[in-house]
């Protein structure tokens, strides 16, 4: 009779590893779902904790990898941007540069000399010794 009762039982299913559920998004995300649709129970399932060390995990391992993409997308969009500030920057100098062996010939007038100064001390006299 027990072994009757005992056949007739459903079977318990063995909760899933960490490493399991590393392994597959979708039952990880199922059970996540369950655990949120019942949070009381969530606290004291092995399946749900399970389920969070693994989320714990799969972020740690995605954090590096994230972190090397943003550095290089930073690093690319800066090249960018320091190319188009060249590019600017040589297209000012371009319009604003004077070379000073083709520019036009102009004639120089010498300047005006100044006019006389009116002198209103009469004129010295000076002797001189023979």
């Amino acid at each position: 009779m027990l072994l009757a009762s005992a056949a007739c039982s459903p079977r318990r299913i063995p909760p899933m590893t960490v490493t399991e559920l590393m392994e597959d998004r979708v039952v990880l995300d199922g059970v996540l779902m369950k655990c949120n649709e019942q949070p009381a129970k969530a606290r004291t399932d092995t399946d749900c904790l399970n389920a969070r060390i693994a989320i714990d995990r799969l972020a740690s391992q995605r954090e590096p990898v994230d972190e090397a993409k943003r550095t290089e997308e930073f690093e690319r969009s800066r090249e960018q941007l320091r190319a188009t500030q060249d590019k600017l920057r040589q297209e000012q100098e371009a319009k604003t540069k004077v070379d000073a062996y083709h520019l036009p010939l102009m004639p120089v007038d010498p300047p005006p000399p100044p006019p006389p100064q009116k002198n209103t001390s009469p004129p010295v006299v000076r002797e001189s010794n023979p």
